[in-house]
């Protein structure tokens, strides 16, 4: 998990940043993105991995250890309005890029969950499954997700009726059935299939 950063290290980037995000695919709320730098020959957190492997509690349990090792941590958010203004992929795109200039240091290469980059001057290399591969795009997809669910469970308290806190807006059949009996609230994404009725029960990313 430390071999991208180890190679890259050693050919002289000093502030490799590992970019991940986390809300693509719910139907309410914004999409959130981090950026995580480790400092050159970090000690491998064997902890760290995809956080869609792991449970809520644990990613929870990480976030203050994944805080606590990188020399700096950012974080981008794209509210519903502006997904539903750009679409997704752009929002995410725009989510990452903020997740950039919110880091305290300038990064000199970025890892990229995926295969689309933002627009930015900073050298990037995207990896498809890169949270399976690189432990700084593990800890910011930890990051992306702590900090989104932090926020649809303090809207689950303003929009108590949709179960936010349960499913962090992805379209499972609970959720689909709060829509079909209370419709949709300023969180729903209006470009997203809201009103469909096939739903899964599982939280993804």
């Amino acid at each position: 998990m430390l071999d991208i950063e180890t190679s890259l290290w050693k050919r002289g980037y000093a502030f490799v940043a590992g970019i991940d995000e986390a809300g693509r695919g719910p139907l309410a709320g914004p999409v959130v993105a981090a950026a995580v730098v480790f400092p050159k020959e970090q000690p491998l957190l064997t902890h760290v991995i995809d956080s869609k492997k792991l449970s809520s509690k644990r990613r929870s349990e990480l976030m203050p250890l994944i805080r606590q090792n990188a020399v700096a941590v950012g974080i981008g958010i794209v509210s519903e309005k502006i997904i539903d203004n750009l679409n997704i992929l752009q929002a995410t795109l725009l989510a990452m890029q903020q997740a950039i200039e919110d880091l305290t240091l300038e990064p000199d290469y970025l890892l990229i969950d995926g295969n689309r980059a933002p627009d930015t001057p900073v050298v990037s290399q995207t990896l498809v499954g890169g949270d399976g591969l690189s432990m700084s795009v593990a800890a910011a997809s930890i990051v992306a997700k702590v900090t989104r669910d932090n926020m649809m469970i303090e809207y689950d308290k303003k929009y108590p009726c949709y179960g936010f806190a349960r499913h962090k807006g992805y379209p499972t059949w609970h959720h689909r059935h709060c829509i079909i009996k209370h419709g949709i609230c300023p969180l729903h994404r209006r470009s997203f299939n809201i009103n469909g009725r096939n739903g899964n029960r599982d939280e993804k990313r």
